[in-house]
């Protein structure tokens, strides 16, 4: 075998600690090296150039290339090699920035420890073998999980380029957290004015069908053939039959429910529509609070109905749907606010969060859009705004912010003085983020043009005093304590993941982070990817996230699905394991360890045996570590080559 080695500078990433030349000359005396070079920068076009002509004229038939994460660069110098007539596998690279130059700063060291990685990666090399990806066929389906903004933005694109698309929404109604909005900032333009055309845009596409009231049970397959089994929950009603006229809502008896779309400060009855412009507008049951199911008797609602679309025999239903690539876009969920108990969130009435706040502005909410405390129906005068609530708070385990809670309690400073003249709102906040475009400037209006006061400092507490809330905190600006008597306190609630975020990321076999939102490929330069092929995230299931970048992921997500679809034929990794029939002993344990569920049981000779299928399995080996026959083996990391490693750590 004829090995190259290429050390990469990376300009003084690498260079400022390790000596690159003396790496590169030492790399001559490892076995089969035959050529060995220090480049400025190897991704480069020159640096690739370079590779691909010492390949061709020192007949390399194996490259190791010592510079950054393969996790960055691996597929483009494997694609370099690969123009130069090698197979792509022939090909090592040892990470010796992120493992080396960036973590320490004693340059002998950091020398020495670059040239084991070359080393261990050229032994490897010697023991690799070209290998073929496999081709398979696609199924030019997609489907969207989740209907707010972003999902609706996926799935208009993705419908609006040819493919087919099944949306899947586990409430009711599309429009997720959006349509419970009044106004959207910075342009305070209404919310459902910009949102409705695209819920109706979603309802009338030939190219999409909508599973609305249905949830994910599971997930099988693999990229470009997933099957996913979609539980329609029962709505009790015959949505077939419904045609949203509402004389179910108006007659029904048990009228003193809490309002999930109103965020439960508005009473609703046991048969609802969400909102007038419902996307679709069919009723649903509740059947904890209905009297029909929690009494036996009632039915009222199927007495009045005019087409007689009520089902109280109504069941869930599982429904498969064949699909090549999934978009989650699950949005996200508001922190609690009754955990942090010196604000009294969930046990004063009078303290409410933003999103309740917006359903009292909103024309289409429990008030009509006048602004009224909870607690008697009072109009206020002076509000507070308490911001980072259950953000960039470590003692709540929420060190991040959110984002978009700067904006929004502006937002409504503004919206509040519309609605009542003489009323005065009170800021108090750890800083004010406003990085977006106009979102600056529309704070400052917010203080200048509407006279919001912002004081910069935390709150200590919150205690009701008669009829008012006293708000103490700090003014860290002037130096002194704050009391504010307040009529309403609005607690900017931070985001947190979804309900259920993790459980649906193991379905879907992608990783998510501690707080739960799911996590990308790469936050640069793959930020809409997932570790798992075909599965592409939207929106603020990723992070918390604005109306506009939501709506630009969504964009950007079925833009990577178009592109997957543009092949009529799909490439699969051939890094996968193998089975060796004569070790097999038929025990299984690969198969139970298996999360991808890759292995499956087939009879050979009249013996079981396990078999991996190729295009689901994902070379994690796992399977290869749990075997205890050391009949799987991972192609491309074999126990052979992992061990030829390990010796030449050791020897070294």
């Amino acid at each position: 075998m004829r090995i190259g080695v290429f050390v990469c500078h990376c300009g003084s990433n690498i260079e400022g600690t390790v000596d690159t030349a003396t790496v590169a000359k030492a790399a001559l005396d490892f076995p089969e090296v035959v050529y060995a070079t220090d480049t400025m920068y190897a991704c480069s076009e020159p640096g690739q150039e370079g590779i691909i002509q010492a390949i061709k004229e020192k007949n390399l038939t194996g490259v190791v290339v010592a510079s950054c994460t393969p996790r960055m660069h691996e597929p483009t110098f494997r694609r370099a090699v690969e123009r130069a007539g090698l197979n792509r596998y022939m090909f090592e690279m040892a990470n010796i920035r992120e493992h080396v130059s960036w973590i320490g700063k004693d340059r002998e060291a950091n020398t020495n420890k670059a040239l084991d990685l070359v080393r261990i990666a050229a032994e490897k090399l010697r023991r690799d073998a070209p290998l073929v990806p496999s081709k398979f066929s696609v199924n030019k389906r997609v489907m969207i999980i989740g209907g707010g903004v972003a999902g609706i933005q996926a799935a208009l694109d993705c419908a609006d380029g040819g493919l087919e698309v099944v949306l899947v929404e586990r409430e009711s109604t599309i429009g997720g957290k959006m349509a419970k909005l009044d106004k959207t900032f910075p342009t305070v333009d209404c919310s459902s004015c910009i949102l409705g055309p695209k819920m109706v845009d979603v309802a009338q596409h030939p190219n999409i069908t909508l599973h609305a009231y249905s949830e994910v049970d599971s997930i099988g397959g693999y990229v470009g053939n997933f099957q996913v089994q979609v539980k329609k929950k029962a709505t009790y009603v015959d949505w077939e039959l419904c045609t949203g006229c509402g004389a179910c809502t108006e007659k029904c008896p048990s009228k003193k429910n809490p309002d999930a779309f109103n965020e439960k400060i508005g009473p609703t009855t046991s048969i609802n529509i969400p909102f007038p412009q419902a996307i679709p507008k069919k009723a649903v049951i509740d059947p904890t609070t209905c009297r029909q199911f929690v009494k036996g008797k009632c039915g009222v609602c199927a007495k009045v109905c005019p087409t007689g679309a009520i089902r109280y025999d109504m069941t869930d239903e599982l429904v498969t749907e064949d699909v090549g690539a999934i978009v989650a876009a699950t949005g996200y969920d508001l922190f609690d606010i009754s955990k942090v108990t010196e604000y009294g969130g969930g046990r004063y009435p009078d303290v409410i969060t933003g999103l309740q706040y917006e359903r009292l502005l909103s024309a289409s909410g429990p008030t009509g859009g006048h602004i009224k405390r909870p607690s008697d129906g009072k109009e206020p005068k002076n509000i507070v705004f308490i911001q980072c609530v259950g953000s960039r708070d470590k003692s709540l385990d929420r060190p991040y912010c959110s984002g978009f809670c700067c904006m929004y309690t502006a937002k409504q400073t503004i919206l509040t003085k519309d609605h009542i003249p003489d009323s005065q709102s009170y800021v108090f906040y750890m800083d004010i983020r406003s990085p977006g475009k106009m979102y600056d400037e529309f704070t400052r209006r917010a203080m200048e043009e509407y006279g919001a006061r912002y004081i910069r400092g935390r709150v200590a507490m919150v205690y009701p005093k008669g009829d008012k809330l006293i708000v103490r905190g700090a003014d860290t600006l002037a130096g002194c304590q704050v009391e504010i008597e307040a009529d309403l306190v609005v607690l900017a609630a931070g985001a947190e993941a979804a309900k259920g975020a993790p459980q649906l990321a193991e379905k879907l076999r992608i990783s998510y982070d501690k707080y739960g939102f799911f996590m990308e490929s790469h936050p640069k330069l793959k930020p809409v990817e997932t570790n798992t092929a075909g599965v592409y995230l939207a929106g603020s299931c990723q992070g918390p996230k604005d109306i506009p970048q939501s709506v630009g992921q969504g964009s950007a997500a079925a833009a990577k699905v178009l592109a997957l679809f543009s092949k009529d034929m799909l490439e699969s990794d051939p890094q996968i394991s193998k089975v060796d029939i004569k070790r097999c002993v038929g025990c299984g344990k690969c198969i139970i360890t298996c999360p991808f569920k890759a292995i499956k049981e087939v009879e050979f000779r009249g013996q079981k045996k396990a078999e991996v299928i190729e295009t689901v399995c994902q070379g994690c080996g796992l399977c290869t570590s749990t075997c205890p026959q050391g009949a799987i083996q991972l192609s491309h990391f074999t126990d052979n080559q992992i061990l030829a490693e390990v010796n030449a750590l050791c020897q070294s």
